[in-house]
């Protein structure tokens, strides 16, 4: 099946009555773990984005106290996930000041929580990368934010 552009697909949406749109993202949610996960957070989350930031950032302390540390493999894997989840946080926000908050949180858990940087090619590698994008992103702020992020970016190149 050969899906439709998104404006074939609003225009056709102004067709349904409310009860039929509300049947249809109902269905929706159902089939796709990430549909439903989308519309808690633009439902319920979406105004109060300190409270959501607040909610990601304690799954990211989550995450890194069930870190397995045994090897470096499992270390790299658990940050992997951790990372997956959070960006998925960020895409689901759309909010550029979120997406920098997040990452350097994650950057600072890793600074913090003593993550074998120096031993693994792969997680500092998955460090600067996270550095990158956190600088791309402040790059596209207005001013005063670009400065508020100053220091927490002077922390993370140390």
């Amino acid at each position: 099946m050969e899906s439709r552009s998104i404006k074939e697909i609003r225009e056709e949406l102004k067709n349904y009555p409310p009860q039929q749109l509300q049947e249809l993202c109902l269905r929706m949610a159902r089939f796709k773990k990430d549909n439903k996960e989308l519309l808690t957070y633009l439902l319920f989350e979406s105004e109060d984005e300190a409270a959501f930031i607040e909610s990601v950032k304690a799954e990211i302390d989550a995450g890194f106290k069930a870190m397995n540390r045994r090897s470096g493999y499992l270390i790299k894997k658990s940050l992997r996930k951790i990372l997956k989840d959070t960006t998925q946080a960020i895409r689901y926000s759309g909010v550029k000041t979120t997406e920098v908050e997040l990452l350097i949180y994650f950057c600072r858990m890793m600074r913090t929580e003593k993550i074998p940087m120096s031993t693994s090619p792969i997680i500092r590698n998955m460090f600067a990368r996270q550095v990158k994008k956190i600088e791309t992103t402040i790059s596209k702020l207005h001013e005063d934010l670009q400065f508020d992020y100053q220091d927490d970016m002077e922390y993370l190149k140390s």
